[in-house]
């Protein structure tokens, strides 16, 4: 069997990708992760410390997503999977981003956030595939749709 390419996109001040990376391994599912940088420093100074310095936040800001595009892009355009995480402390308009881009490239799309969540996030749950509220319940989407199991 193959692997299955799964994109980890989204939040990162918790420990949600690790906790889908720990089941997947533990289920010995063929499976290969990326995801964007999680650095949240190195994601936001990339741009500069590699291209120079910007005096105006709006170029700075604006070299550093064009530098962390070249990554997410290209690893969401290989994935099988996109799982986009949206958490409750701050607003993750590149993860709604990222899944706007997996959903139009036609990619299956697993959206994660808590209930609270809903309504904002309704635009973007309606173009995924599955819409789930813990890492674990991915874990178990992976295990369903790789190996075409189902605990009961």
């Amino acid at each position: 069997m193959s692997n299955w390419r799964v994109y980890l996109s989204g939040e990162i001040h918790t420990d949600w990708r690790d906790r889908i990376m720990e089941g997947v391994n533990a289920l010995s599912l063929p499976v290969e992760f990326s995801a964007p940088v999680t650095d949240h420093d190195a994601s936001d100074d990339c741009g500069v410390a590699i291209l120079g310095n910007e005096d105006q936040k709006f170029w700075y800001d604006h070299k550093g997503a064009k530098v962390n595009a070249i990554r997410t892009r290209s690893l969401i355009e290989k994935a099988d999977i996109v799982v986009v995480r949206f958490g409750d402390k701050y607003k993750q308009w590149n993860a709604a981003f990222d899944a706007g881009y997996a959903s139009a490239l036609g990619k299956s799309l697993i959206v994660v956030h808590d209930p609270s969540l809903t309504h904002p996030l309704k635009e973007v749950d309606a173009a995924a595939l599955a819409v789930a509220e813990t890492s674990e319940q991915v874990v178990e989407i992976l295990k369903y749709v790789i190996l075409g199991q189902l605990e009961r």
